[in-house]
């Protein structure tokens, strides 16, 4: 195997994620030259996008983010196979006790939390609900300490994190619905628009403020177009993913969806 240049991956992704390129063809750089395996952070989809590309075939790929469905995932490098088991990736799940008869917590005030705490949010994974109180999270297993000593608080509730088995994590909550849409055209902006109710300028306006994904990538340009498979994020809206496209007899488009729509803060 030879040593990746950077520059190589520039032209396959946009110019706001050169610093993720160059950060993991360093990763694989590392990998060759000291011959042995690396654990990534938590990484989520669009990340594990950009380095599945750069590693290419020279390298096994293994992935876990602590339950089967998991968005944000560890990533195991090597150049050999390993039959990892979950305690290899170096995770620890978290419950989060609190007074569940006088508080109530939502996803939004955990990742606001977790995220103020000083930490890099590629540190931890997902958050996950039971719909019935029930919280939990999962972090890389080096920083145990700093979350059981630091964090105390989320919003206004006091909280104590317990760290739990893999045995013990929660069946989460799939909370999204399924929504059939009638779209003009598959513009990115045509369709969040007719997702949102909002106009496309509104849409047009988000996406020039960095506040649309798609595929867990930022989008600059309001020409994209949607396919079936994509994922959509709008900011304080949701994330949709397109099921099915088909066209009408009017020259519109019919677009089964599946919506996880923004929680408004407790």
């Amino acid at each position: 195997m030879e040593r990746r240049q950077a520059s190589k991956f520039y032209p396959h992704f946009k110019q706001e994620e050169r610093p993720v390129i160059d950060y993991f063809t360093g990763l694989f750089n590392q990998l060759i030259f000291k011959h042995g395996p690396l654990l990534t952070d938590f990484l989520d989809p669009g990340k594990r996008t950009i380095l599945k590309t750069v590693v290419g075939n020279d390298v096994f790929i293994q992935e876990y983010g602590g339950y089967p469905e998991a968005e944000k995932k560890r990533v195991y490098l090597s150049e050999e196979w390993l039959n990892l088991q979950p305690a290899d990736y170096q995770i620890q799940p978290y419950e989060i006790k609190y007074s569940q008869k006088f508080n109530r917590i939502s996803h939004s005030a955990i990742l606001g939390t977790l995220a103020n705490s000083g930490i890099d949010t590629d540190t931890f994974g997902d958050i996950i609900t039971d719909s019935k109180g029930n919280w939990q999270f999962f972090a890389k297993k080096e920083l145990t300490d700093f979350f059981e000593e630091q964090i105390d608080r989320v919003g206004r509730s006091q909280v104590k994190l317990k760290p739990i088995s893999f045995k013990q994590v929660l069946v989460p909550e799939d909370d999204s619905v399924k929504q059939i849409e009638i779209i003009a055209s598959m513009r990115i902006d045509a369709v969040l628009a007719g997702i949102s109710r909002k106009s496309r300028g509104q849409i047009q306006k988000m996406i020039e403020a960095n506040l649309v994904k798609l595929n867990w990538h930022d989008v600059m340009d309001s020409n994209i177009m949607v396919k079936e498979n994509d994922v959509l994020s709008l900011r304080h809206f949701g994330r949709i993913k397109i099921e099915d496209i088909s066209a009408t007899r009017k020259g519109k488009y019919k677009v089964v969806l599946k919506l996880w729509q923004t929680k408004k803060r407790n």
